[in-house]
């Protein structure tokens, strides 16, 4: 039988990021044999895995990744078990590698995903293996991708990963993604997105059901008045363009400046960069809403 060193199972252990235990269990049923011992480590993050598929996992991280050309972006939500462990570098940046893997492969859903190309192996290969080195359950509970031809995208992540948001921007001009002007009102709008939560980035996006909803409410509270019906409508329809304005990204108060919707901001910056900029559309999620 070979003998176990303490050195070959720090090596393994490095090789790995297992821990040590395991690592010298591996090597003494491999009798020594590094390779061996890594295929048997893997065997055994695929029974734990398996293991601690049913373990809650109320912890995590939401990561976002942009392409480097500013046009293709992802965000991803990660689960884990602890608070302890979804704050750990290892698992916030195996997120940050997984909403990459996202953009790369355009997966339709979450077992499109686990089923994607990641490095040599797949995704779901990864997650196990990091299931067995960290020593957590972990899950990928959504992820979203967006892309612009013309224009980029801009990602804030806040509260340590239980906040962030990506943001859509449109523009004419290529140099325009480069300018310090177009950096700064982007990254602020995609601050504001998290501080602000609106309902959608312009108007006309947001969702039917929602207006009627809003609409219905404030008809409901007109009428309790008991003024005329065309005074009831118009003071419905006050309420409704003051919901547009406290829920509509473009005309909302800039949270830095109040005095100035996000709309307002963004032709200010077309002026500077000599572009037409424009707030297309956002994503934004909430650690376990």
């Amino acid at each position: 039988m070979a003998q176990i060193t303490a050195a070959l199972v720090k090596q393994l252990r490095d090789m790995t990021s297992s821990p040590m235990m395991e690592c010298k269990k591996a090597l003494v049923e491999a009798d020594g044999d590094i390779d061996k011992a890594v295929d048997i480590l893997r065997t055994m993050g695929v029974a734990k895995a398996v293991k601690r598929a049913g373990r809650e996992t109320n912890e995590g991280t939401i990561a976002t990744f942009i392409s480097p050309d500013g046009t293709r972006g992802a965000i991803l939500e990660l689960s884990c078990e602890t608070d302890f462990v979804g704050t750990n570098p290892q698992f916030t940046g195996f997120a940050s590698e997984l909403a990459e893997a996202v953009v790369e492969n355009d997966p339709a859903d979450v077992d499109a995903l686990l089923a994607a190309k990641f490095d040599e192996g797949t995704v779901q290969e990864a997650l196990t293996d990091k299931i067995h080195n960290i020593g957590e359950n972990m899950r990928i509970l959504r992820f979203a991708r967006t892309q612009v031809e013309s224009g980029a995208l801009a990602g804030y992540v806040h509260l340590g990963g239980k906040l962030a948001t990506l943001v859509t921007f449109e523009f004419d001009k290529p140099e325009t993604r480069d300018s310090a002007d177009f950096k700064n009102f982007a990254h602020d709008v995609a601050m504001q997105v998290a501080a602000a939560a609106p309902v959608a980035a312009r108007r006309e996006d947001v969702p039917s059901d929602i207006v009627e909803h809003e609409l219905s409410i404030y008809k409901a509270q007109a009428a309790e008045s008991g003024k005329p019906e065309a005074i009831q409508e118009r003071m419905a329809q006050g309420r409704l363009e003051k919901y547009y304005k406290e829920s509509v990204l473009t005309e909302q108060a800039f949270v830095k400046d109040p005095d100035m919707t996000i709309g307002e901001y963004a032709k200010l910056v077309s002026k500077k960069v000599d572009d037409n900029v424009q707030v297309v559309s956002f994503v934004r999620f909430s650690f376990g809403e």
